[in-house]
């Protein structure tokens, strides 16, 4: 927005905004107030920092506004950020490997996972990538995600059954 003063021509750029619309989907309102319907947030750093960095995308994957540090976001909007992160991340974490049907690949897995038992499917040995030191990601014959946060503090059973596959 620009404001004129007399011959002083002023700049005025106002803070961004983030709201939902009728439609429930988040609009980035940025500093020209210029409307971003569709946004989203996505984490720098879900699995080795997921407290740290957050994007704000536009529907075309544009980033819109980066912070760095999220306590920095004011609260009614990292609520919305929080609100929509919640619906987009679907992560299980792995806390037990209860039965492996085959230790050759494809195999079929019993979990026990921080949502409750499940069964996946594992297409291949590559589908078991390290992350980040211990931390583990799992992915399904449909590609869902699991996580291992650290494969040194499972049970020994899940350990020795998780070895064979690495």
């Amino acid at each position: 927005m620009t404001l004129h003063h007399g011959d002083i021509e002023t700049s005025y750029q106002k803070p961004h905004q983030l709201e939902r619309d009728a439609l429930g989907r988040l609009v980035f309102i940025d500093e020209y107030g210029h409307k971003h319907v569709g946004a989203y947030p996505v984490k720098a750093f879900p699995i080795t920092a997921p407290g740290e960095g957050i994007s704000l995308m536009d529907s075309s994957g544009k980033e819109l506004c980066f912070f760095e540090d999220p306590a920095q976001i004011p609260t009614n909007e990292l609520e919305l950020i929080q609100e929509e992160l919640a619906t987009r991340e679907f992560m299980p974490v792995i806390e037990k490997i209860t039965k492996v049907s085959t230790f050759a690949t494809p195999s079929v897995w019993d979990l026990e996972t921080d949502r409750g038992p499940t069964r996946i499917r594992l297409k291949a040995e590559d589908d078991i990538r390290r992350i980040a030191g211990n931390t583990l990601l799992i992915a399904d014959s449909n590609g869902l995600q699991f996580l291992i946060k650290d494969s040194t503090k499972l049970d020994k059973l899940s350990r020795k059954l998780l070895d064979r596959f690495r």
